[in-house]
């Protein structure tokens, strides 16, 4: 196998089982799209086995870190079953399930989602982009399904100098589904929606939201960035008595209505608006209007560290006028899903907008990603969604 050499002092990102080799680090080497390398410190000493992405910035994703594994079909497959198998802990309550989840799986790049009988997958590295046919072949096998769908239209893949690729990669079917998630339904389309169709990090949030709709009993609930409409279902089972959802995107808002009339609810108990979540959030201000319970789930606004500055006074800015329109004795379930955006940071951020609207409140819960979203203690980067539930005190 072909060989790259870091520079002196780069190899302790992997000596501490970091999966990612960025090009600054490469003293010497290179290789074709995909293939494995053999990675090694400037006294070449081995560190790992790599896949190698000439057009990327993050130059290389590690495999492996066993000098003596070796890299074939065997071993990817072995990478998909235990995946696979790790989710047999999780009780998600749920036909919607997160099977793959790249880096946290060791299999950078890879990401797989199960919606009833149909797999979703997402190849966005050259190395699983190179053994794609394994991976489907060993998702088959070990799931025993028949239908699999590529959503490898991700901006990431243009990052890997890779085309954008959808369709069926086995099988075929319907791509407009249906899961079941806790006591509701929820539809989605894995050809035409976000990521591989569906928000599935979200389910536990959602629940939780439900769950404290029902306690305290909210009854005006607003849900920012609502997409396809799974916190505003989540908020009406919960009993709220009126849900308004704001979303860019007629299309989401259309699903999410019907999200809302598959699940029993009257549309009359709704407001969708399609508009701007800054702007409406102003206007809501100026009529004077409160919520007694405010999401704000936001796409991401930082998608790497570099980007965290900017991002940092947009969530503030949503944040700051949510507080405002937030009842005392409300609560605001507040979010990040940009991994450029540490939970720490986010605390900050959330704090400093509670200040500048003058509002006193407490930090209730923290939440994250559901357990099939997973990260792990070698790769803090998989933490990419954080939360926060604020009570509003004065």
């Amino acid at each position: 196998m072909k060989t790259i050499q870091l520079k002196a002092g780069k190899e302790r990102s992997l000596q501490r089982r970091h999966p990612w080799i960025f090009e600054s680090a490469i003293a010497s080497g290179s290789a074709d799209a995909g293939e494995t390398v053999r990675v090694q410190a400037h006294d070449g000493q081995f560190l790992a086995w790599a896949a190698f992405s000439p057009d990327s910035r993050i130059r290389a994703r590690v495999w492996s870190f066993e000098q003596a594994q070796r890299m074939d079909a065997e071993f990817i497959h072995g990478l998909v079953q235990t995946s696979i198998q790790a989710r047999a802990w999780f009780d998600v309550q749920s036909d919607g399930l997160r099977l793959v989840h790249g880096e946290s799986d060791g299999l950078p790049g890879l990401v797989v989602d199960r919606y009833g009988d149909t797999l979703v997958a997402q190849f966005t590295s050259c190395g699983t982009e190179r053994f794609k046919q394994v991976i489907v072949d060993a998702l088959l096998q070990c799931t025993g399904l028949s239908k699999l769908y590529e959503r490898s239209d991700a901006n990431v893949r243009a990052l890997e100098g890779l085309p954008e690729v959808t369709g069926w990669l086995h099988g075929e079917g319907p791509t407009d589904l249906c899961i079941q998630e806790h006591t509701w339904r929820l539809s989605l389309d894995i050809a035409q929606g976000h990521k591989t169709g569906f928000y599935l990090d979200q389910r536990d949030s959602r629940q939780r939201f439900a769950q404290h709709t029902a306690f305290r009993k909210f009854k005006r609930v607003l849900n920012c960035y609502c997409y396809t409409g799974g916190f505003t279902v989540a908020a009406l089972a919960g009993g709220a008595e009126h849900v308004t959802s704001i979303d860019s995107s007629g299309p989401a808002l259309e699903r999410a209505k019907r999200n809302v009339v598959l699940n029993g609810f009257d549309l009359a108990r709704t407001t969708f608006m399609d508009a701007d979540v800054n702007a409406s959030l102003r206007a809501f201000i100026e009529q004077g209007v409160q919520f007694d319970a405010i999401v704000l789930d936001p796409p991401k606004f930082a998608p790497s560290a570099a980007h965290a500055e900017r991002a940092a006074r947009a969530y503030k800015d949503i944040n700051r006028l949510a507080f405002k329109l937030l009842s005392i004795g409300g609560e605001l379930f507040t979010y990040s899903c940009s991994g450029g955006i540490s939970a720490d940071l986010f605390h900050k951020i959330v704090a400093s907008a509670g200040l500048d609207a003058g509002v006193d409140g407490f930090i209730s819960e923290r939440l994250q990603g559901a357990p099939d979203h997973p990260m792990t203690v070698c790769f803090p980067e998989g933490e990419y969604l954080k939360g926060l539930v604020v009570l509003r005190r004065s």
